[in-house]
This record gives C-alpha cells, structure tokens and sequence, in this order.
C-alpha cells in the first residue's frame, strides 16, 4: 500500500478516477465531472447547514467555485469532502468526519492536516477521542506525507516560492475569523457544537503572519480555512439582526463579493485562462 502511495505521488483517488477513465476511453471529461461534483456536492449541503443557505452559496462562488473549484481540481475535491466533514463534525460525529478526511487525503495529500479538528468533537470519552484521532492521523500521514515532507519542505519553504494573490487570499479569510473572534460570546449561544470554527479563526490570523514566510505553501494551505467565508458571513445575518437588517447585511455581503469577483476576472494573473469560458459542452 506504501508503494502504491508514492508511486502515484501520493494521490492515489485521483489516480483512480484517471485509471478508469483511460481504461474506459473516458477522457478527462469523466474525471472533472466526477472531481466538480464531489466539490459542489459538499458546499451545497454545508450551504444548507446554514442560516441563510443561499447566501453562503454567493460567497462561495466568486473564489470557492470559480478559482478553487475550476483551478484546483484535486484540492477542489479535498474541499468538497471537508465540508461534508465539517457537517459531520458539528453533529458530533468523530468517525464520519474522519472518514472524509481520510477519503479527501487521498486527493490531496495536505487535508491531513485537518485530522486534528476531531479533538473538539464534544461527545465520548476524551482519551477514546483522542487516541482515535492521533491513530488516524499517523496512518494518513505515514501513506502520504512521509516519504515527500522533506522534498515538499524544499520546493515549498527553503525555495521561498511565491503565489501571486497570496496575501489577498489569507486576507479574505482574516475577516470573517476577526468577525468570529469578536462576536464568539454570540457564537457560542447560537451555534453551541460550532467551538471548532474558533480554532479556524486562529489559523486564519497566523496565516497572515506566516504568508511572507512562504507564501505558496500558506496559500495551499490556507485554502482549508476558506469555509470560514461560507459559515461566518452567512450566520452574520442572525447575529447582527437586532443592530443591523439582516436583508441590508446580506445585499453588502453579496456586492462586496461580487466586487471580489470583477477584480479578479479583470485583474487577476491567470484571469485570462477564464475568459471567454469554454465548457466541453458548449464545444460539441
């Protein structure tokens, strides 16, 4: 099984769906339909989870659907897999969540990193929820960070590689954790089983902090900490509904968004590979 891991670069789901595609004559049509409906599946029903579902679907597109989901495939499916997790992780499901994260590491090696989120699980014993975690997340990163940590460490912090946006992005994600950290007291009456988001708020502040360190690796990283977008501006509306309308919250929301998007399409390094958009549908 370890040679299987590595030699598929550590990404063996993805590598599956390419198998059967090319033993099936499939082309990469089958793989992205596939990899575009695990990632959409997931936000629409985390959307659902939420307050204001439809609203938590416009923040995502802009750059979760657009940028991650279109740009990113392997991680776009990790994503998609989390936020099926995430739900599972808010009904106090330690083993479900796990399970989601083990499916989405072997799409992208790096949702490993999301194994320790289980330890705020708020139900069963805590030394059994502690062990299972720690258990899991030796297995997944003994199949698939072990052997490339080092070359990764190189590639991604030593060679002080740069993603253009980078900055902006954590940025994107600072917000809504500043907003989470300020109304917590709020929080934790209306979404008592949501502790976890606090501890991604965390993150999404010391990303900031790290980006100039190596801002390639942060950015990919920090990619898992965009579903801070989805939860928070969509629960705003309920927090905030005795000072501010919830209707005028949720118009700002949705033209702040929509002028995320115009800069990017407009302004972004890699916009013109969007524009004009080519859909193998519209091509045959």
């Amino acid at each position: 099984m370890k040679t299987f891991f590595s030699a598929r670069g550590g990404d063996p789901g993805y590598a599956i769906l390419n198998w059967i595609a090319a033993n099936n004559d499939w082309g990469m049509e089958f793989v992205n339909l596939v990899c575009a409906g695990i990632c959409v599946s997931g936000l629409i029903n985390f959307c659902r989870q939420q307050p204001s579902p439809w609203l938590g679907f416009a923040v995502a597109v802009p750059y979760l659907v657009i940028v991650l989901g279109m740009g990113y495939t392997r991680q776009g499916v990790a994503l998609g897999l989390l936020f099926w997790a995430l739900i599972w992780l808010e009904r106090r499901h330690l083993w479900r969540f796990l399970i989601f994260i083990g499916i989405a590491a072997m799409f992208h090696k790096s949702a490993v990193i999301l194994v320790p989120l289980g330890l705020f699980v708020t139900t069963g014993n805590w030394l059994y929820r502690t062990l299972a975690v720690f258990s899991v997340l030796y297995g997944l990163w003994t199949l698939t960070l072990a052997d490339t940590i080092d070359t990764m460490w190189v590639n991604y912090v030593d060679a002080e590689m740069q993603s253009s946006g980078a900055r902006v992005r954590v940025l994107m994600n600072l917000l809504p954790g500043l907003v989470l950290l300020f109304f917590h007291k709020r929080w934790r009456v209306a979404f008592p089983e949501g502790r976890f988001w606090y501890w991604m708020a965390l993150g999404s502040i010391v990303a900031v902090g790290l980006v100039e360190f190596a801002s390639t690796a942060v950015d990919r990283l920090s990619l898992y900490l965009t579903p801070l977008q989805v939860v928070v501006l969509s629960r705003l509306p309920f927090l905030l509904r005795k000072e501010i309308s919830p209707e005028t919250l949720a118009v700002i929301t949705v033209l702040g968004y929509a002028a995320v998007l115009f800069v990017w399409l407009n302004f972004a390094t890699h916009a013109r590979n969007w524009i004009p958009y080519q859909n193998t549908l519209f091509l045959w």
